[in-house]
């Protein structure tokens, strides 16, 4: 079992930690902005989850990656709960890697693997753009082959 707790500091801030011992400070205030918020880390967490599949799916591929970055553009509910309604994700890839490796990354991680997705899904719809940057040379992840 996975278990998180948050103890409140002051205001809206608090520090939140998990079963792996990690911890963080969340701060729900927009207007102080001393941390990111709980809304911001859902989709930071998307973008992680997502990006950790694209990486090992092209890395399995043995497809020559140098970087991949994962952005997300949200809109939010306009009435309470804010949930989020319409989420993109960009995803930038760099290096020598083929555009049907990438799509089919892509598509592994939304529809089977990212778990994140999974459950926003249920209140937003998810769209992705994929753009190729070949600009730099490749990269094989050398863990990656070993799974």
């Amino acid at each position: 079992m996975v278990e998180a707790k948050v103890n409140w500091v002051d205001g809206e801030r608090f520090v939140s930690s998990a079963s792996s011992g990690h911890a963080i400070v969340i701060d729900s205030d927009r207007h102080r902005n001393t941390a990111a918020g709980p809304m911001e880390l859902v989709l930071q967490g998307l973008c992680a989850c997502t990006a950790t599949d694209v990486v090992s799916i092209l890395g399995k591929k043995r497809e020559l990656f140098t970087a991949v970055e994962v952005r997300a553009e949200a809109e939010r509910a306009t009435t309470p709960p804010t949930v989020y309604t319409r989420i993109k994700l960009i995803y930038t890839i760099t290096g020598k890697v083929s555009r049907k490796a990438a799509e089919d990354a892509v598509n592994l991680s939304e529809g089977k693997y990212c778990s994140v997705s999974a459950m926003l899904k249920s209140t937003a719809q998810i769209s992705t753009e994929i753009i190729l940057d070949d600009s730099a040379g490749g990269y094989v992840d050398e863990s990656a082959k070993k799974k």
